[in-house]
């Protein structure tokens, strides 16, 4: 059967299922695919089918044009407004004119050369000072340029064609203060993993901070209680947090956090000779059992609501 000779729904169903075979030639251009549609469309009277037999012609119409279900919903409901024939919508172009040729990009490059490529306000000034101030008429449409336009034509390929503005990493130099690696128990207790939990602020004032340590292998667990977690108040808590486990402590375990890798704990850690070692990046496995027990224990016991820190002692 032809495309042509097809006349009932039940023969439309009968070719999806595989039971009826059709001859058609695949339509290349859209103009034909369009007409191809419309041509269906007003065969079967589409807007007076029923729900299933809507279904159908629209299954029937994916098979034979490669159009998206979206794609034909839009043609159907174009060809129920009866607007007239379904034809191709041209494509718009970028509505978008360029202001800034060539020429103005090797300008931005050669004046970035000259002031070693110095902030996007500061260029915007030069240049209006250049074309207002002293003349020169090459600065015209740069004297009118957004700050943050400047940065869009600096990343533009066409000012790397004169200028790539290349900066080598700044190297930090901080003292070595523990070690990046996740320790290894072995199955013996004295592993700890330290962490601190802050109970929020209120109108401007700090809560008290919890310093919670659970050893690894045990899951003995010590929290202390400081106002602040600076050196003075810090390092007493520590020292009767280390105390309290009922066993030698072998190694102590925290995150990246300045209140615990500092040049302070790691003298006190060294005088007990305690090993430390610190999480690793894009490792946050590595503390995970601290970060644990904070939600499991501390958060389940004191909260989330506010403390005030001049209530509390250590």
């Amino acid at each position: 059967m032809k495309l042509d000779n097809l006349m009932t729904i039940e023969q439309m169903a009968s070719f999806l299922n595989g039971s009826q075979a059709i001859a058609f030639a695949v339509l290349s251009s859209k103009s034909e695919r369009y007409r191809c549609v419309e041509k269906i469309l007003k065969r079967f009277n589409y807007s007076m089918l029923k729900r299933r037999e809507k279904g159908v012609v629209i299954k029937f119409l994916r098979k034979i044009t490669g159009y998206s279900r979206q794609q034909l919903t839009r043609l159907i409901t174009a060809h129920l407004k009866g607007n007239g024939p379904l034809q191709p919508q041209q494509r718009t172009t970028n509505g978008f004119e360029t202001i800034y040729t060539p020429g103005d990009v090797k300008l931005l490059s050669e004046l970035d050369h000259r002031h070693d490529t110095p902030n996007g306000m500061m260029v915007k000034k030069l240049c209006e000072r250049a074309y207002l101030h002293f003349g020169e008429e090459d600065y015209q449409r740069l004297s009118k340029i957004s700050v943050s336009h400047i940065y869009n034509l600096r990343s533009s390929d066409e000012y790397k064609k004169h200028r790539y503005h290349y900066e080598k990493t700044k190297s930090v130099k901080a003292p070595h203060i523990g070690e990046r690696r996740k320790p290894e128990n072995d199955g013996k207790p004295g592993y700890i993993r330290i962490d601190t939990v802050h109970q929020g602020d209120f109108e401007g004032k700090k809560g008290v901070y919890h310093i919670n340590a659970v050893d690894e292998v045990t899951q003995f667990e010590v929290v202390a209680c400081v106002e602040k977690i600076s050196e003075a108040y810090l390092i007493p808590a520590l020292k009767v947090l280390l105390k309290s486990f009922p066993f030698k402590i072998i190694n102590f375990h925290s995150d990246n956090g300045s209140e615990y890798v500092n040049k302070t704990v790691a003298k006190l850690l060294k005088k007990l000779l305690v090993e430390f070692t610190k999480s690793r990046p894009r490792k946050s496995n590595d503390n995970a059992l601290a970060e644990g027990k904070n939600a499991a224990v501390v958060r389940k016991i004191f909260g989330y609501s506010h403390i005030p820190s001049t209530a509390t002692s250590i």
